[in-house]
């Protein structure tokens, strides 16, 4: 008989995994940064969608939910931004501008907030903050 002690984990299995383990909260923190820094470099916010792609699903649930967060943020963003665009050809899209800026930094100071009290941000699903 054979003993399977020994043996290689099967792909996919779970080998061990310490129940005090912190989650690396550093990505999520890069790409708030990143939406941050997209007031001066108008590019980043993009690295930053696909990076939340990419690192959503693999730590716990309130740190998925920061991904998904900033998923929501900069699709929302975007959105609001091409409509408020559009009006500013009649001139009400100017300070709604500025309202969508407010908006962006205010997400992303109360998600920079929870990710430091290791939660997940409030109202995810809002469209609001």
């Amino acid at each position: 008989m054979r003993d399977n002690t020994n043996d290689a984990p099967i792909q996919g299995q779970v080998v061990s995994e310490e129940l005090n383990q912190k989650p690396d909260t550093t990505m999520a923190m890069i790409i708030y940064a990143l939406y941050l820094a997209s007031f001066l470099v108008g590019f980043t916010s993009f690295i930053g969608v696909v990076m939340a792609y990419v690192y959503k699903g693999k730590g716990p649930a309130w740190l998925d939910e920061h991904y998904r967060y900033q998923i929501r943020t900069f699709w929302m963003g975007l959105v609001y931004g091409i409509v408020f665009s559009t009006l500013t050809l009649i001139l009400i899209g100017y300070p709604l501008l500025l309202a969508l800026a407010v908006w962006f930094i205010v997400r992303c100071v109360k998600g920079f907030k929870g990710l430091q009290e290791k939660r997940a941000p409030d109202n995810v699903d809002t469209w609001l903050f």
